[in-house]
């Protein structure tokens, strides 16, 4: 049962009133009186919560007293003595030691023997000195043909350099020795009796001797310079000299790169007999040229404007001309480096030496005629950029004109009837001479690299041409179609293999007989597959196998000229150090 506390206590007082009064009836109180307004109810706002930190009125109590803080501080012997940090563990492969001097020698059939020596040494703190010495040779052995088809070249390289913080300077000397054939007879016009070609020497020898100086400088304007000659000469009397010089300034105003190079390029020599044999044939070509060009680079873009200028002097004719050429290219990052958009026209003097040719195709006969080719304009447009990390390519077309463009012609067959050993040996239609003529090329070029790790290399390539000429009935020699892939593996830390391969397409010849017929003749195309693989026996030695021509084809590189067929090569290196 409940019982209400405030009624209780009500009662309670007043009991104790009436027991006041009945214990004082007697005693006189007076007249009062109360007036009773509200009776007393008490509320919550009533009832005041102490604050924890109450607010205090006295002055004395709220004063801040100002106090001093003093440090004593003296000297402690300590011997504790830290721990040096160490670098965690890491596996690391071994760094395969690297050598200044190596020497190959491999041997194969048809009598192939291949031999390089390379060798440098330190001069002094800043200065160097090397050497190199490369031959390659074949004993022949073509299966049917009537004349000897053995070859060599031998190369011997020398420099001396120094390198300075400032500046890098080099000197070159060297000297080259190159025995070739003129085997390309066509027996279904001479005939096939051996004895008709007993008297027929066709060897003939190529010599080059060179000295040249290249100087560079770090902290300049004057940014290089470099300086060549040469002496070219054949065993059959003709001679040549070239002489060039090609100095380059650059310089930076704010961002924009100026650059200068200017170029003296001489060339001068002679032929014993034009190839008839009614008269020496001479030439001489002095080029003066200026190249002036700036590089400007504006966020995505960089640009390269600039021109060429050539002033030629024809030494043997007193025919002086004036060229000029655009040399203007730019580039744009559509994606950053994964795409990038260039574009640009070009043009140049291009100076032909008889060396140059010789080193393009060596049956050549000592005959020629030579002269400068006017590159007038290459307009170039393409794109770059990755596929992925590992993964690089390259798209590009373009059109040029050039005028007398040296083109790669079949010499003129002599009479049947007429002895073969009276005839010179580069007169039997197995020679080539140079034929000029203005040609028009529009071209696309497309190129995958790919570089899957370390350990994995490819690369593929194909080149596509169009030629129009002005003159001649097709651009002789020139392919249309030109595939090449390539392909490297380090298998393991000891073994590695490569391979690689080229198709070439069809190509014209002009087959010229006398008595003014002619024949337009049709060269295959040819797909020339070769490998190697090769076992590092040690830190020194290395052994190898290489294979060419695996497809065992007998296609001719140029008209008349069967190359060897299936060639295999076995030889070692050895690296090492003085």
């Amino acid at each position: 049962m409940k019982i209400n506390f405030q009624y209780t206590a009500l009662i309670f007082l007043l009991s104790l009133s009436q027991f006041a009064l009945a214990q004082k009836q007697d005693e006189d109180l007076g007249n009062e009186v109360v007036n009773v307004v509200k009776p007393y109810t008490p509320t919550i706002s009533d009832a005041f919560k102490v604050k924890e930190t109450p607010t205090l009125e006295d002055e004395d109590n709220t004063k801040k007293e100002d106090i001093e803080y003093n440090i004593f501080s003296f000297p402690v012997a300590s011997t504790f003595t830290p721990s040096k940090g160490r670098a965690a563990a890491v596996d690391k492969t071994e760094q395969e030691r690297l050598f200044k001097n190596y020497v190959t020698l491999a041997i194969g059939n048809y009598g192939n023997a291949n031999a390089e020596l390379f060798v440098t040494e330190n001069v002094g703190e800043t200065g160097y000195v090397g050497g190199m010495l490369r031959h390659f040779s074949s004993q022949g052995g073509i299966n049917d043909l009537m004349l000897e088809d053995k070859f060599s070249n031998t190369a011997l390289d020398l420099t001396y350099g120094v390198k300075q913080s400032n500046l890098s300077w080099t000197a070159d000397l060297g000297y080259q020795h190159q025995i070739y054939n003129w085997y390309g007879i066509r027996e279904d016009y001479f005939g096939q009796d051996p004895a008709l070609y007993d008297g027929v020497d066709a060897k003939h020898t190529y010599h080059n001797f060179y000295l040249g100086s290249k100087l560079r400088f770090n902290d300049s304007f004057f940014k290089e310079a470099s300086v060549k000659f040469d002496r070219f000469w054949d065993s059959f009397d003709s001679a040549e000299n070239r002489f060039y010089v090609k100095p380059s300034f650059d310089f930076n105003i704010s961002d924009t790169k100026i650059k200068t190079d200017f170029i003296v390029d001489y060339v001068g020599g002679e032929f014993k007999d034009n190839y008839f044999g009614t008269g020496a044939l001479r030439y001489g070509y002095t080029n003066f040229g200026v190249h002036p060009s700036f590089v400007i680079n504006r966020d995505a873009w960089t640009v390269n404007l600039g021109a060429a200028a050539f002033f030629s002097l024809d030494t043997e004719n007193s025919d002086n001309k004036f060229f000029l050429y655009p040399q203007v290219n730019a580039s744009l990052k559509v994606v950053g480096d994964l795409m990038v958009f260039y574009a640009g026209a070009e043009g140049g003097l291009d100076q032909n030496t008889y060396r140059d040719v010789t080193n393009q195709n060596p049956f050549v006969s000592p005959t020629l005629a030579i002269a400068p080719t006017d590159r007038q304009y290459e307009i170039f447009a393409g794109l770059k950029g990755k596929l992925s990390s590992t993964v690089s390519y390259n798209l590009r077309g373009s059109y040029t004109s050039e005028k007398n463009k040296a083109l790669f012609k079949n010499n003129v067959f002599p009479d049947a009837n007429e002895i073969l050993s009276d005839l010179e040996p580069y007169q039997l239609g197995n020679s080539f001479q140079l034929a000029y003529d203005d040609v028009k090329t529009i071209s696309f070029y497309g190129e995958l690299k790919a570089d899957f790790s370390k350990n994995v290399a490819f690369g593929v390539n194909a080149t596509f041409n169009s030629y129009t000429t002005d003159i001649e009935e097709e651009a002789w020699n020139l392919p249309a179609l030109k595939l090449a892939t390539t392909l490297d593996v380090n298998i393991t830390p000891k073994w590695y293999a490569g391979a690689s391969l080229f198709f070439v397409g069809e190509r014209k010849d002009l087959l010229q007989y006398s008595g003014f017929s002619e024949d337009v003749a049709t060269l295959d195309s040819y797909i020339d597959a070769n490998a190697h693989v090769g076992f590092k026996c040690n830190e020194r030695w290395t052994a190898f196998l290489k294979v060419n021509n695996i497809a065992n084809q007998k296609y001719e590189k140029w008209l008349g000229y069967p190359v060897q067929q299936l060639q295999v090569m076995l030889g070692a290196n050895y690296k090492f150090d003085f």
